[in-house]
């Protein structure tokens, strides 16, 4: 039984290093970041058909719900959006800073899903977290659309997280993302006709680069990654698995350090305002465990 959890303990360390990773595909694949979500959805979504067949899992629900499920689709294919662009605009290291804010988000977004009050100490770290934004703002103002974008990404993730943690309580986690990921390519379809005067001949020309990338990013980062976090849900609490979802940040910041120093080594105060924010989410998952702020978790983990 030991050896059974250290497993899924280090499965979901796997897990969480994937997520940092997928900052750097952003970085990597060439296209803008709306034909970027439109493939990443689209592939993650015949991929996820195939291990429906495959598992033979009923995937009908009523209308009412699909329409839920649509919506939510929406939700996340704007936060990809929003987070790719990000990555375009600024660099790895201020997206995922920024994306770090969620947990001040999900202060005030979750009290008013599941109706309880707000408590006290998130208004702190709020504030906290906000210094924190302020700092990295003030030192790297030149990336100021990439902060914005960032902050964007960190709302439509929580507001997205908050609502799949009602969904997860009734239907199957893979159900749900089978629909959502059909409804983002929908949704962003209908965008670049509207918008954008239909889909162009070059929309479809990709390097051999970007289609081994693409195809990384939807399979492991996205299908893979959804499954996975289910997976290990049964075996770990929610707690360990939300508070190590955190460390998602630091996996990417450091990889991006690694393998891009040019373009990702930061100025000091950058670093004093992340190193705030990282540490107010840790100590926030902490204290939410604790005998002092022990309350209902969500079910539900980061979806970059």
């Amino acid at each position: 039984m030991q050896n059974a959890k250290l497993k899924n303990y280090l499965h979901l360390h796997l897990l969480v290093f994937i997520a940092g990773f997928t900052a750097i595909l952003g970085e990597l694949i060439s296209i803008g970041s709306i034909p970027l979500v439109w493939y990443r959805m689209l592939i993650a979504g015949v991929m996820m058909f195939i291990y429906i067949k495959l598992i033979k899992l009923k995937i009908k629900v009523d209308l009412r719900d699909k329409l839920k499920f649509f919506a939510a689709g929406v939700i996340i294919a704007l936060h990809w959006i929003t987070f790719f662009e990000a990555i375009k605009q600024s660099n790895i290291s201020i997206t995922l800073a920024m994306f770090s804010t969620g947990a001040f988000f999900a202060s005030f977004i979750e009290p008013l899903i599941y109706k309880r009050r707000i408590i006290w100490y998130e208004i702190l770290f709020g504030i906290i977290v906000i210094v924190g934004v302020f700092l990295i703002t003030q030192s790297e103002i030149k990336y100021i659309n990439g902060i914005l974008l960032g902050i964007s990404s960190a709302l439509f993730s929580t507001l997205f997280a908050v609502i799949n943690g009602k969904f997860i309580e009734k239907h199957s986690a893979t159900v749900i993302s089978y629909y959502e990921f059909i409804s983002g390519v929908a949704f962003i379809t209908l965008f670049i006709l509207i918008f954008r005067g239909g889909f162009s001949t070059q929309f479809f020309i990709l390097s051999a680069s970007d289609w081994l990338f693409l195809f990384v990013l939807a399979s492991v980062c996205t299908a893979y990654a959804f499954i996975g976090a289910v997976h290990v849900m049964r075996y770990l609490s929610p707690y360990t698995v939300i508070l190590t979802y955190n460390l998602e940040p630091v996996y990417g910041i450091t990889l991006a350090l690694i393998l891009f120093p040019l373009t990702e080594t930061m100025s000091p105060q950058f670093y004093y305002g992340a190193i705030l924010i990282l540490l107010t989410v840790l100590l926030d998952g902490i204290l939410k465990n604790s005998k002092f702020g022990k309350k209902k978790e969500l079910t539900t983990t980061k979806t970059t």
